[in-house]
């Protein structure tokens, strides 16, 4: 007890010379806080209500058709886009279509409104296709062959069409063709025939409608009625056309 005692009455010194030494325990300090500068009040974003008028702007309904269409990866019906943006009905969006196809045109926008396979979907105009072209490269795998174009233009002009008929129209077998077209939903069975057998008929979907930009299959363009070229003969020697068969004789003359 009087070792601790004697080592406990030493301890204050002990630590009054570490202190003097700076190996001692230092004083707590407290951590200064600084001030911020005080920074202005900043005014909150202002709502399609509070925003000032312009030459090209557009109502609270028509703000969101637009956001509607831009988000849509797939054209939409005027009935669905009245549900998505709120709106009262299908004849309601219908007009707001107009009005912002009417806006687009006033500003000058690279995108615009069209129809297009039954429904609306916002696309670039042409004259910027050639810039597009360079951020949306096709792979080779998905390019359609020649054949295979030709197989999908007979159906878009003749359908509904049976494959006996493109084959006589190609003068070629085209069930390779037609399987890939069905493949890439392009072409599609759309019932059978009363013919014997009762073969299937082919027609375009509405992914070709939107693959070539098309509001109904009525918007191809006309290739005209198919001139059937009667042949000719070579010309003959010279440049000169060759002679004809020789003309029958009369009875009189072979008598004589």
């Amino acid at each position: 007890m009087l070792l601790h005692r004697r080592s406990s009455n030493r301890l204050p010194d002990l630590f009054q010379r570490r202190a003097a030494s700076g190996r001692g325990p230092r004083p707590f300090l407290a951590p200064i806080r600084r001030q911020r500068p005080p920074t202005t009040p900043t005014r909150p974003p202002l709502g399609l209500a509070e925003a000032e008028p312009g030459p090209h702007a557009r109502s609270e309904e028509l703000a969101r058709l637009e956001a509607a269409l831009f988000i849509a990866r797939e054209p939409l019906s005027t009935r669905r886009l009245a549900k998505i943006a709120r709106l009262s009905d299908g004849t309601r969006a219908r007009a707001l279509l107009r009005e912002l196809a009417a806006v687009q045109d006033a500003s000058g926008s690279a995108i615009r409104v069209e129809p297009i396979a039954g429904g609306f979907q916002l696309l670039t105009r042409s004259p910027f296709g050639p810039w597009v072209r360079r951020l949306l490269t096709t792979p080779a795998e998905n390019r359609l062959s020649a054949a295979a174009l030709e197989t999908l233009a007979i159906v878009a002009y003749r359908q509904p069409v049976t494959r006996a008929e493109i084959e006589a129209i190609r003068g070629v077998g085209c069930e390779e063709m037609l399987r890939q077209l069905m493949e890439r939903d392009l072409v599609a069975v759309g019932g059978r025939t009363e013919e014997l057998g009762r073969p299937n008929v082919y027609q375009t979907t509405k992914r070709f409608l939107r693959a070539f930009g098309l509001s109904r299959i009525e918007d191809l363009p006309d290739i005209g009625p198919v001139k059937t070229l009667e042949p000719t003969a070579p010309p003959g020697p010279g440049g000169q056309e060759p002679p004809g068969p020789p003309a029958p004789s009369s009875p009189s003359s072979e008598r004589t």
